[in-house]
């Protein structure tokens, strides 16, 4: 074992030895001169006539193709009917936010294109019954949300919003009736932007369980009655037609003297709101 180390070792110092003294070697060896203006212009030319170098080709001009990643986008004006129907039968494909959002940017994938083409509507379909089932935010006004923040700046959507949730708080809905119904539906008034408050109102009118396949039907009504509304919504902004102010219920603004902005208490944190009585009553004061 020992000799066969020795000589492994003896071995590698000879490959060493010999890798330096190549190097040596090559160092000192003599280099050529580098070549100087006289030798270059002695030096023999082929034959033929000079050649010039290729005049480039001037650039040309492409227009950019809208960004995916810049909003807003090119809004075109929808036909609001046209988009209710697309969110009544998108309902059922995804749930409400879903239904909401393809609706709109469904019609515009189909008039304007890029980059609409490029939003994948499928990713909010998370939003289905306040979000995966938790009640809060009806699916149907996030996804209308969405597509209010692609089509216009962000100030103009945010207008847009408090009009669309004011409305939505505060009309009988739905209010669109589909071509093709599968149940008559009743309208309630929610009261309230969130799911649970939504839904529940509107089985204390309708009598109908909120598992039942009436309560589907109403919310995919409900979803073309949203997504109506906002193309509506979106096309008075390309006709320049001015948003319309929030102005709170007198229960909200009373109640936020208190619990808003620089009240006593100062534990909302919210500004909006269709009502306060919708979830709290005076009792909770006590």
């Amino acid at each position: 074992m020992h000799t066969s180390r020795r000589r492994l070792l003896a071995t590698a110092g000879g490959l060493v030895v010999a890798t330096a003294a190549a190097g040596v070697a090559s160092a000192c060896a003599p280099t050529a001169a580098a070549p100087t203006a006289e030798s270059a212009a002695a030096a023999p030319t082929s034959a033929g006539p000079p050649t010039t170098a290729p005049t480039p080709a001037p650039a040309q001009t492409v227009a950019a193709a809208p960004s995916p990643a810049g909003v807003p986008w090119r809004y075109a004006k929808l036909d609001p009917t046209d988009v209710a129907e697309r969110g009544y039968k998108s309902y059922s494909a995804g749930g409400c936010m879903y239904g909401a959002c393809e609706a709109v940017v469904g019609a515009l994938r189909d008039r304007v294109g890029a980059p609409y083409d490029s939003f994948p509507t499928a990713a909010t379909k998370y939003g289905k019954a306040g979000v995966n089932g938790w009640g809060t935010l009806c699916g149907a006004l996030n996804g209308a949300c969405v597509a209010m923040y692609l089509a216009t700046d962000t100030k103009t959507a945010d207008a847009l919003i408090d009009e669309l949730f004011t409305w939505y708080g505060q009309q009988a809905l739905p209010d669109y009736t589909p071509k093709t119904p599968r149940y008559q539906i009743v309208s309630s008034v929610a009261e309230s932007p969130l799911c649970h408050a939504s839904v529940t109102n509107w089985c204390v009118k309708s009598g109908f369980k909120a598992l039942s396949p009436e309560r589907a039907e109403r919310c995919a009504w409900l979803t073309a009655s949203v997504a109506k509304k906002t193309a509506e919504l979106l096309n008075g902004v390309a006709d320049g037609v001015a948003t319309t102010p929030i102005k709170l219920s007198k229960d909200v603004s009373n109640c936020l003297t208190c619990h808003g902005k620089d009240g006593k208490v100062e534990n909302v944190h919210m500004s909006r709101a269709t009502t306060c009585a919708v979830c709290h009553d005076a009792a909770d004061h006590k």
